[in-house]
């Protein structure tokens, strides 16, 4: 299967708008997703793979988390791994960055202590398989810890246009199309289960008004109205135009005080029996 097949968000994931919208999802994650991390109770020195690690904004900060930590950040694509190497450089050679596929890790058997996965498995065909590989490569007894998004996991009020016209349809007719599916947190508990894996849990991550900063949720959806609108108007019933309208009408409401938007984002973690 092509490299273009198994990573069909390709140039969308390639483009400058993702390294904003990478920064802003950690702004905004992080404080919530950080005490998740500290449940684990990694040996010394223990080894963490950031698989699709983007530009480093994770496995840096999980570097500051895990200070005796060994890390490796892996992305399928070279410009987010450039920003990674210039951002975090001075971490090395702690902690590291290379080129390489979720489907197929050039790494050995049992590896890590820790394996994270975050804003992944919803651009990818075949999550499954992604989710098998980081199985084989997290050594028994150690952890998978997986960020799943859901862009049928959004609330957010009309304003002149209505979001629930917009999501999950978009998502869901974008995924088809392109082979993924942007619904796919709904299905990660059962998927992990299907993999045989031990003290699996989920929680919920709010990315909402009251716990994020307006102006970093906003930031969130302008990198992917920057990043998406045309690829939403290749595939799906929205043209350009008309989902450029959406997230603009979105962003307003994010940005209003006296109203509530909310992107709920699953987080499982689970042990390798």
């Amino acid at each position: 299967m092509s490299q273009e097949t198994l990573n069909p968000q390709a140039r969308q994931m390639a483009d400058e708008s993702m390294f904003r919208n990478l920064a802003a999802q950690a702004s905004a994650i992080w404080p919530q997703e950080a005490p998740l991390f500290r449940r684990y109770e990694l040996p010394p020195g223990a080894r963490i793979l950031d698989a699709g690690c983007g530009t480093g904004e994770i496995t840096a900060r999980l570097a500051g988390l895990f200070p005796q930590a060994t890390l490796l950040g892996v992305d399928v694509l070279e410009p987010p791994l450039r920003v990674a190497r210039a951002r975090h450089g001075a971490l090395a050679p702690r902690v590291s960055f290379a080129q390489g596929s979720v489907f197929h890790l050039a790494l050995p058997d049992r590896e890590f202590d820790l394996t994270v996965c975050r804003h992944v498995i919803q651009a990818i065909p075949h999550p499954e398989r992604a989710l098998a590989e980081l199985v084989r490569v997290t050594r028994r007894g150690g952890r998978i810890h997986l960020l799943a998004e859901d862009y049928g996991m959004i609330h957010i009020p009309a304003r002149t246009l209505d979001p629930a016209d917009f999501w999950p349809a978009a998502p869901r007719e974008f995924g088809a199309r392109t082979g993924s599916d942007m619904l796919v947190g709904r299905r990660a508990f059962a998927m992990m289960r299907a993999l045989g894996l031990a003290d699996l849990t989920l929680d919920y991550v709010a990315v909402d008004t009251l716990r994020v900063p307006r102006e970093t949720f906003a930031a969130i959806w302008e990198a992917w109205r920057d990043g998406y609108v045309d690829a939403i108007g290749q595939h799906t019933r929205f043209t350009a135009e008309e989902a450029r309208r959406h997230f603009d009408d979105q962003i307003a409401t994010i940005r209003d005080p006296d109203q509530y938007a909310a992107w709920i984002i699953p987080i499982l973690s689970a042990r390798v029996p």
